[in-house]
């Protein structure tokens, strides 16, 4: 289980995709500080000013205005400040080709956006267990994609 607060960004314009994310989360046994852009160059901007507190982890949704997800996901990986951040694909896309873009381009997982909420907290327990690990390097094309299918969701005892 983890243990620490985890300080997330979700880079997504669709305000429902947002929401159940949220909400998502919100049901995990997780701490987590939780924020939201809209798009790329609001992406860019935050993480611009905030470069000496950088999130833990990043979602990046691939379809956005004013600025994409590869665009930005190229624009942070070629930023000595930013290369090291940890981000995470999570975008309705799915198609080999995509997939296999933004592993070239070193995103560290890859979520395709499932469509049942059980899925969705499934998916994103694994994604940060994962990105909390202490020696966290890029995965290889084998457990690049995050299915939410290789670990179960501890049971949340807070109210003991």
């Amino acid at each position: 289980m983890l243990t620490r607060t985890i300080n997330i960004l979700l880079a997504e314009d669709d305000e429902a995709d947002c929401l159940l994310f949220k909400d998502a989360l919100e049901e995990l046994p997780i701490k987590a500080n939780f924020s939201v852009v809209h798009d790329g160059e609001q992406l860019m901007a935050k993480l611009s000013q905030n470069i000496n507190n950088l999130p833990d982890v990043l979602f990046l949704d691939l379809n956005m205005p004013r600025k994409n997800g590869f665009a930005s996901l190229g624009e942070i990986k070629r930023n000595s400040e930013l290369q090291h951040l940890p981000v995470i694909v999570f975008t309705t896309a799915s198609a080999k080709d995509t997939v296999k873009d933004v592993f070239r381009d070193a995103a560290h997982y890859f979520i395709s956006k499932p469509t049942d909420f059980l899925q969705l907290k499934k998916v994103i327990y694994e994604a940060l267990t994962l990105i909390s690990q202490e020696n966290n390097p890029l995965p290889g094309m084998a457990n690049f994609v995050i299915t939410g299918d290789s670990m179960s969701i501890p049971e949340n005892n807070e109210s003991e």
